[in-house]
Order: C-alpha cells, then sequence, then structure tokens
C-alpha cells in the first residue's frame, strides 16, 4: 500500500437521513454500533437531499469512524454530452426500465456499470433529446391517461435520484451494512456488483410499506385514493411510478445481501411479500441496557400506578388511554394514571386531552407530568400502557420490562412479539402483559383492571418480562450478534458469495 493510500474500513455503514447528523431511533442505534466495537473500522455514507442543510454532529463520533461521505441526491452528475454508440446506450436505457419494472439486480447490474463505462449522467438521459425521447416513449406507454407535468418532474427526481446514487464514488471496505433499502439499499447493491463483499441489510421499518403509505397520503399526488395501497390498481396512475421505482430500489437491495435483518416477525411478512429470499431473513430485535433498568429499585405505592410513557401526540392516542382510565375508575378509583412525555409538540391535541380529563371528571386521577427520566418513575409504576395507533419496536416495553413491570399495548409493531413471545422462542415464557386492539378503550380498560386488581397476575407477567427481555433483548447480546456478522464479512476474501453467518437459527 503507497503511502497515500487510505485503508480499507472493515465496515461501510450506508445511511439514508440519519446519523451523524439526526438524533433518535435509528441514529442511535447507529451510534451503539460504532461505540461498542472499537476494535472494527468503520465508514459512513450519508445519503441526503441536498447540499446546504445543517451538518451539526448530534453525536460524539467515535475514533473508530475513520470517513464520513456525503451522497447528495439532488447533485445529478453530468457525464458526457453525447454517446455514440447508440446500442450500448439502448441497452442501458432499456436495463432501466426493466429494473424500474421489475426490480431485479440483475437489471440494474447491466444498468450501473453501462452508466459508469459510458460516463452517463444528465446531459444524455434527462437534458438531450434522446433523454426527451426516451421520457415520451416512457410515458405515451404507460402514463398517458394522467398528467404529463406531474410525470415530468417525478420523472426527473426519481432518475436523478438513481442517478445521483449509480455514480456516487463509493468507498470500498470489507463489508458493507446498509440500514434501509432505498438509496441506501441500491448502493449496498452496488457493492455487491462492483465488489463483491458481503452485504448486511437492517430494516427498522419496512421502506416499500412506508412509502407506500406517504404516497397514498400525499397531498400534491391528487388523484383518486388508493385501494389498500395495492400497486395492481394504480397501472396509469402518475403514483405507480413511485410506488415501482421505491419497489426496485428494496428489490435490488433484497438481491444483493447476504443477510436481511429487521426487528420483529411481523416487519419479516413484509420483506418475505417484497421478495427477500426466505433463506436470508432473519430477526434481530433492538437492545436495552438491561443492567441499568433490572437494577431499579421498586418502591411500592399506596395506591397502583398506570403510567403512560409518550410524546402526547396523536398518533401515541393518548385520549383512548384516557377513556380507559374513565371507565375502569368507574370499577375503582383506588389508582394513579400518569401520563409522562413531552406535551408541547402538539398544543391543540394537548389541549383537548386536558379538557376530556376535565369533562370526565378524572383530574384526580391523571397526571400530566411532562418531559421526564424514565428510570426515576419506573420504580413506582405497577403498570405501563402502550395505547399508540403505529410503532415498530418501542424500547419503553422493553426498558419497563427489564424492571419487572408488564405493559397493555395494542396490537401494532413488535409488541405481540415482546409480551407474548416470538414463534421460535424455546423455552417459551409465558405472557408478559396484555394486548389489546387498537383504539379500544374498553378493552384497555379490562386488561388494566386485571393486571392492578390482582397482584398475582401483575407479578407474574412482569417475571415473565423481565427474563424475555434478559434473555432476547439485551443490548449486550444484540451488539455481539452484529460483531459476530461484521467479524465474519471483516475477514471475508474477493469472491465471497456464501452466507455470513453459518448458525441461522441462533438470535
Amino acid at each position: 500500500m503507497s503511502i497515500n493510500q487510505k485503508p480499507e474500513a472493515d465496515i461501510c455503514l450506508l445511511l439514508e437521513g440519519t446519523y451523524p447528523y439526526v438524533a433518535g431511533g435509528v441514529s442511535s442505534w447507529v451510534h451503539d454500533i460504532v461505540s461498542a466495537m472499537p476494535d472494527i473500522t468503520f465508514e459512513i455514507v450519508a445519503i441526503l437531499a441536498q447540499r446546504g442543510g445543517d451538518l451539526r454532529h448530534r453525536y460524539e463520533v467515535p475514533d473508530n469512524v475513520i470517513g464520513i461521505h456525503h451522497l447528495y441526491l439532488h447533485d445529478r452528475p453530468r457525464g458526457r454530452k453525447f454517446v455514440w454508440n447508440t446500442q450500448k446506450l439502448h441497452q442501458v436505457t432499456q436495463a432501466l426500465l426493466n429494473f424500474l419494472n421489475h426490480g431485479r439486480i440483475e437489471d440494474f447490474s447491466t444498468f450501473t456499470k453501462g452508466v459508469n463505462a459510458l460516463d452517463i449522467g444528465q446531459h444524455v438521459l434527462l437534458n438531450s433529446y434522446f433523454g426527451w425521447n426516451f421520457l415520451k416513449a416512457y410515458y405515451s406507454a404507460h402514463f398517458s391517461s394522467t398528467s404529463f407535468l406531474d410525470f415530468f418532474w417525478s420523472w426527473r427526481i426519481l432518475i436523478g435520484g438513481i442517478l445521483a446514487t449509480t455514480r456516487f464514488a463509493l468507498p470500498k471496505a470489507r463489508c458493507y451494512h446498509a440500514v434501509s433499502t432505498g438509496y441506501a439499499g441500491l448502493l449496498a447493491a452496488r457493492a455487491k456488483i462492483e465488489y463483491q463483499r458481503p452485504v448486511v441489510l437492517t430494516e427498522h421499518g419496512i421502506y416499500t410499506n412506508e412509502r407506500r403509505i406517504e404516497v397514498a397520503m400525499a397531498d400534491w399526488l391528487y388523484q383518486n385514493p388508493i385501494p389498500d395501497y395495492d400497486i395492481k390498481s394504480l397501472e396509469k396512475d402518475i403514483r405507480s411510478l413511485w410506488l415501482k421505482g421505491f419497489s426496485a430500489l428494496s428489490g435490488a437491495c433484497y438481491g444483493a445481501c447476504d443477510e436481511i435483518i429487521t426487528l420483529y416477525e411481523g416487519n419479516q411478512v413484509l420483506q418475505l411479500r417484497d421478495g427477500a429470499a426466505p433463506e436470508r431473513v432473519r430477526v434481530i430485535p433492538n437492545g436495552i441496557d438491561y443492567e441499568k433498568y433490572s437494577k431499579v429499585p421498586r418502591n411500592k405505592q399506596e395506591k397502583p400506578i398506570i403510567g403512560l410513557i409518550g410524546r402526547v401526540v396523536p398518533i401515541k392516542d393518548i385520549k383512548s388511554f384516557i377513556r380507559a382510565v374513565h371507565m375502569l375508575s368507574r370499577e375503582t378509583r383506588n389508582f394513579e394514571a400518569l401520563i409522562l412525555g413531552p406535551t408541547d409538540e402538539d398544543q391543540t391535541y394537548f389541549d383537548e386531552c386536558l379538557a376530556m380529563v376535565e369533562h370526565l371528571k378524572i383530574g384526580d386521577i391523571v397526571t400530566f407530568g411532562g418531559r421526564v427520566n424514565i428510570a426515576d418513575y419506573l420504580g413506582k409504576i405497577d403498570v405501563l400502557v402502550l395505547s399508540s395507533v403505529s410503532e415498530a419496536q418501542p424500547l419503553v416495553i422493553l426498558e419497563g420490562g427489564a424492571a419487572g413491570i408488564p405493559t397493555v399495548a395494542t396490537d401494532v409493531g413488535a409488541c405481540r412479539e415482546m409480551l407474548y413471545g416470538r414463534s421460535d422462542e424455546i423455552p417459551p415464557l409465558g405472557q408478559g402483559g396484555i394486548v389489546v386492539p387498537v383504539a379500544n378503550p374498553s378493552e384497555m380498560a379490562k386488561a388494566l383492571g386485571q393486571i392492578i386488581i390482582t397482584p398475582a397476575i401483575r407479578d407474574k407477567f412482569g417475571a415473565t418480562i423481565k427474563e424475555r427481555v434478559r434473555t432476547q433483548y439485551n443490548k449486550k447480546s444484540v451488539l455481539a450478534l452484529y460483531r459476530e456478522i461484521y467479524e465474519t464479512g471483516r475477514d471475508a476474501q474477493d469472491g465471497y458469495n456464501g452466507p455470513l453467518i453459518a448458525h441461522r437459527g441462533e438470535n
């Protein structure tokens, strides 16, 4: 290696709109991984929309992160102005169409190799007569019943992002880890195509499913509603361009990855539906600091305390919880209800919650505590509540569970798996709380009453969830699984094409 040649990182993290510039959720998970493995070197590709954004670090990036690269999706590579070999140009553009329609990594491989070999950028693909005729032909064949102007700008944005990702100078590393599909997943596909290195994917939320919902709700796409987000009903609708594009990005990533990981089995169903190979999928949940929360001292209160820890915003459905408290108060008023979380994110909703408490005459039972340190309250709470209409894998259930606190949760995300156990739990531990339907205060009230009125049930649920968190959701164990993946990938040589983990049944 020459004196000026930079060493390859062990792991290249491919991140879209997260670490180190955005705090919370996925970013905290990334920071935990790089911080816990100081002997493994990382490079980061941070995918951002455009230049000029806030690039202040929200985390103190560890020294083992040896480089951070920025991919701006709005920075479309210009490329050469003409491609004289029209046969090769048509092969490249046909591969692009095939890729958009089917999401196959083979078509993306033909496209990415072609655009890089021919130096194709926006000059040829978007701003030339060839590009104009290419766009018109695709519009006429598939979208002629919709607005040409909408199609024109949608096409430029979508193809521009694919071009920016395809022409980006991807750093070489021993192993690649994408933390979503989308454009990060497209970089993962490139890593497999161009470098033949091991590729790992961890999906916290399922990218295509999230994009389907966003497209369905987009005000600027003003055409008819999408029935059940069904792509088959969208032929010749402008939204199908976006949905097919997002599905294609995921398809290329799934085709490239040696390991396709998600947080819980419900997500895995969606991955398989979108084309992930069954032999490559795996569940690795997020973990929590079990040692910290398991040592929280329990301070028995005079009255049982029900705690909801979360933001006072509509998606958390605080109103259903308030209604459940009111229903429970008809049976017994020998309890307190704490709502602990920020109240300033949606002032109107918070005011409505306050008015509801007053109207139902439960102000002596319900207290809004605002933003708090969770550990300061877990010792007092007897049962937690999660009333959300949407979640992935809410860590508050695990943090409370480590302290021996059962939860009543709506049937969203990983809640059922955390409280009742995964299908592969050996031995089955049993029930660590109660799952209730979304937006069903009466069922929530019934479940809460069962737990706070019967201490034996509360203690049994609490012991079960504590053991489940200890054995399956301990952050140390979760990080050890990723270390195993990284060390296997790091040690692989060029030409590697086998599984990263031999013991796929372990978790």
